[in-house]
């Protein structure tokens, strides 16, 4: 597989090892939260500034990458203040000082993204972008599996330990920034737009092509009903399943998203991004309206294993297809753009998840998510969007 280049095995391996770090905290950090005095809301808020954070910078610092001609130092200064951040949380249990290390976490991610796509978009070429973002999904996805894993074990035989399970995860945090000293930059033209100032990160839509725009403002309107993983979880623990059940259905669900990542990448390849999306979209609607009804556990399984797939489908093919649509001196801004305006789409999904689960019961939310992912998905069925800005329509 010579699409795979050595600069993208590293980039993987550098994405794993940062996904085990911080999924290794995953499981634990409620629990941890509520021990030191957080309540749910003020949980609710950490995450909140949290998400902001980084969908805030995504599209800020994308573009900077483009306007010096470097990705390098984004991605290694963004892994390594992530890396610092998890050791920072056993240190001291002040809301103020938690309030920062995870803000940092965000940050060094909103610093990382726009960058390393672009990287691993200027390593291939239109043909193989699928398969390319498809294996780099996998192998972070892989972090998903071995993090939680990890601290369920390591719990099982020191439960109450979190302090230290922070510092453990610094570990695999400091394998990841040592990874990137080890990839080489190609050299870049320079973008020539002048330089937009942080709170007008995201006027690249302005300049971008309407295929980008169109791609990407379909994908924003399922973003803003797509809520957090945690709703889930939190359905499946309702049904009456245990934590430990609730966690193991977490792994499993990503196990089949490492697994499937790149075989849906080599589909969209070859098949086209727009019937892989669309796909990935049927299969969301599928698994939140199955949730509503799903009681028995061997059918939650089943819906937790087919939203790995939607995942798979869909995570890795719409960075592809975005990378395609725009110029290559604005890789970092586009992807950038993209990823900033998911996150802060996903907040504002979160958000009113919660609010529509307090007021009409969590059939309410999943019913309206999955009505938007069929609607997204006629929207791509039915307007002409090119596979490429040099392409016809597929």
């Amino acid at each position: 597989m010579k699409y795979l280049t050595r600069t993208i095995w590293l980039l993987s391996l550098v994405s794993l090892f940062t996904d085990l770090a911080s999924e290794m905290l995953y499981p634990v950090m409620p629990l941890y939260l509520q021990s030191i005095g957080f309540s749910v809301a003020l949980i609710g808020v950490l995450e909140g500034v949290a998400e902001a954070t980084a969908g805030l910078s995504k599209g800020y610092f994308g573009q900077w990458s483009d306007r010096l001609g470097r990705r390098l130092p984004f991605v290694r200064w963004g892994y390594g203040l992530s890396a610092i951040s998890k050791p920072m949380l056993a240190v001291l249990a002040a809301p103020w000082w938690v309030f920062l290390a995870r803000t940092l976490d965000r940050l060094g991610k909103g610093l990382r993204t726009g960058s390393r796509d672009a990287l691993l978009s200027d390593e291939t070429t239109p043909a193989f972008k699928g398969r390319v973002f498809g294996f780099h999904r996998g192998m972070d996805t892989a972090g998903a599996v071995l993090g939680p894993a990890a601290a369920l074990a390591w719990l099982a035989y020191n439960p109450g330990e979190y302090r230290l399970l922070f510092l453990l995860a610094f570990l695999p945090g400091v394998a990841a920034v040592f990874t990137t000293f080890l990839v080489r930059e190609k050299s870049r033209a320079r973008s020539t737009q002048p330089m937009q100032p942080f709170w007008a990160a995201f006027r690249y839509w302005r300049k971008a092509p309407s295929s980008y725009r169109r791609v990407v403002g379909g994908l924003l309107v399922f973003a803003l009903f797509n809520s957090s993983d945690a709703f889930l979880l939190l359905l499946a623990r309702q049904r009456g399943l245990p934590d430990a059940h609730v966690i193991g259905l977490y792994i499993f669900y990503n196990l089949i998203y490492a697994v499937a990542a790149f075989p849906a990448g080599f589909l969209a390849d070859r098949l086209g991004p727009r019937r892989m999306l669309i796909a990935g979209f049927l299969l969301f609607a599928s698994v939140y309206l199955g949730m509503i009804w799903a009681r028995q556990p061997i059918v939650l399984a089943l819906l937790f294993g087919l939203y790995g797939c939607y995942a798979a489908a869909t995570e890795g093919v719409s960075k592809a297809w975005v990378s395609n649509l725009c110029a290559p001196t604005d890789t970092g801004a586009a992807l950038g753009t993209f990823a900033g305006l998911s996150s802060l789409a996903a907040l504002v999904a979160s958000s009113m998840a919660g609010a529509l689960w307090v007021w009409g019961g969590a059939a309410l939310p999943f019913a309206l998510a999955g009505g938007t992912a069929i609607a997204v998905s006629v929207f791509l069925g039915v307007v002409r969007i090119p596979v490429t800005s040099q392409q016809p329509a597929a």
